[in-house]
């Protein structure tokens, strides 16, 4: 029978924001509304740095009323809007004070199928349900209404179910859409795994 081990404080406060994004990959995540339960398992991440990062919104100590939640103690979320639509679901990381978050940009979906077609207006199980940051939120019924959500509670949570994924299967690369960062655009921290076809895709539709 396979480990389903919620994901703890400690794995959230760790210090090094580009090691706990590659090892999520293999991880699940989940949300439970109204006992509805939808998620799956993450197969693409990427790493934003607050403090030598020009990608990351907090980047220089940037604090504005939108970046103060990356300030906190990890395991919190962290749920903006671009675009003016879709919310991408962050988890902050590192400890009060530091601003390091890590973007899931895919998953796998395994629970709740149905649920997260519907969310998305989908009449059939295909990547576009879950592969990019807007669909994982929209599929998961995850909003800016949950922006500072502990991942430690039971709404929006992260599992480790003893999935081992091998080295050789995790891709390394530059992240998408942050090309006004200069130098640190070609940072190779966006993290997928090797073959999925839930990955997104380099110039996503969200």
């Amino acid at each position: 029978m396979a480990v389903q081990q919620k994901l703890p404080e400690s794995f959230y406060t760790g210090p090094d924001v580009v090691s706990i994004a590659h090892s999520l990959i293999g991880k699940y995540f989940f949300s439970c509304f109204d006992g509805v339960l939808t998620g799956g398992m993450i197969v693409e991440t990427e790493a934003y740095s607050g403090l030598n990062d020009a990608a990351c919104h907090a980047h220089l100590g940037r604090r504005t009323k939108r970046t103060q939640i990356m300030y906190a103690q990890g395991g919190v979320a962290y749920v903006y809007l671009i675009y003016g639509i879709y919310s991408l679901f962050n988890i902050v990381t590192n400890v009060e004070g530091t601003a390091d978050a890590v973007l899931i940009r895919a998953i796998e979906p395994t629970e709740g199928l149905e649920e997260m077609k519907l969310r998305r207006g989908l009449t059939k199980i295909e990547p576009r349900l879950t592969a990019g940051p807007g669909l994982v939120t929209q599929a998961l019924g995850i909003s800016t209404q949950h922006n500072g959500t502990s991942l430690l509670d039971s709404q929006i949570w992260l599992e480790d179910r003893g999935t081992q994924v091998p080295e050789e299967d995790i891709v390394s690369g530059p992240r998408v859409g942050v090309a006004y960062a200069g130098a640190d655009a070609l940072l190779p921290w966006r993290f997928s795994l090797k073959g999925s076809k839930w990955v997104s895709k380099a110039n996503p539709k969200y």
